[in-house]
């Protein structure tokens, strides 16, 4: 009888409902969208954020606003005036709520997954699917497009409220003008990158604020630095940090910066592709 029962144990395994049950990645993707949207603080935070984006944006397009109207009545001292001449500046009003939204997408893409080892989820969804690396493309693909659409949502709402404001200047963004129209589709573009940056740190550390204090360091004190450390090779680098170079597909292109804006948001790129296989490694070597 001792020998016959694991017999039947693994028979009736392999015979078992589940047995045979294809995981496949839409599954998966399905199962990681269910749990996000069941969260009750899920339509609060994208609404909030998107919120406080059209606000940011609309304070800059004010002061936007009342600079020209000062300059127009020569109250301004002409060197206060260069920043009016970029061409691109009613666009990135448009498109400034970024700097705070970036807050929101590391937030989300860290929880996204290091809730679930906090909570012990994880070894269920790993269970679910042997693999293991399809549970972290779908969560993913899941912050790529909530971080990518709640830009746009903001962008395109900033866009609509400072209009009137920025166009009896002649400062508001053409969007028949394709350089207008790579400022504003790059904050959703540049957010996207962030979210899935912040999920592959994540997946590496395990640990929410361990993995936010990391990214908040690499995207906003490390750029900080860079303005009271002067040293030569750290200037040097500068340009390639991931926030600064992803950050130029939001500026004017005027040839005379070291990374364009396309090639800003590709080094970006670099990283996300770098941190994502270094996960991706230690998902499917480390123990849950």
């Amino acid at each position: 009888m001792t020998t016959v029962a694991p017999a039947q144990s693994r028979r009736a395994q392999q015979t078992g409902p589940l047995a045979h049950a294809h995981v496949s990645f839409p599954r998966v993707l399905r199962s990681e969208w269910i749990k996000f949207t069941t969260l009750r603080s899920t339509p609060w935070t994208i609404g909030v954020t998107i919120a406080v984006m059209v606000l940011i944006s609309l304070a800059m397009a004010w002061g936007m606003s009342q600079t020209a109207e000062m300059a127009a009545s020569g109250d301004l001292p002409p060197e206060a005036q260069e920043g009016m001449t970029d061409p691109t500046a009613g666009a990135f009003a448009a498109s400034f709520g970024y700097a705070f939204g970036q807050i929101v997408v590391v937030v989300l893409g860290v929880l996204l997954i290091s809730g679930e080892y906090a909570t012990g989820q994880i070894k269920s969804s790993i269970a679910a699917v042997p693999s293991r690396w399809p549970v972290l493309a779908a969560k993913g693909v899941l912050a790529a497009a909530v971080a990518f659409v709640t830009g746009v949502i903001g962008v395109a709402v900033a866009y609509v409220v400072t209009l009137p404001m920025l166009d009896q200047h002649d400062m508001a963004a053409d969007l028949g003008n394709s350089e207008h129209l790579r400022v504003l589709l790059g904050a959703p573009l540049y957010l996207m990158a962030i979210a899935l940056l912040s999920l592959g740190i994540a997946a590496m550390l395990r640990h929410s604020a361990a993995a936010i204090s990391a990214v908040l360091g690499v995207i906003l004190v490390l750029p900080i630095l860079t303005q009271f450390i002067t040293l030569d090779w750290l200037q040097d680098m500068a340009p390639y940090f991931p926030s600064t170079a992803g950050e130029r597909i939001m500026g004017t292109d005027t040839g005379q910066e070291v990374l364009t804006p396309w090639e800003g948001l590709g080094v970006l790129g670099v990283y996300v592709a770098v941190v994502w296989i270094a996960a991706i490694v230690l998902l499917r070597r480390r123990d849950a």
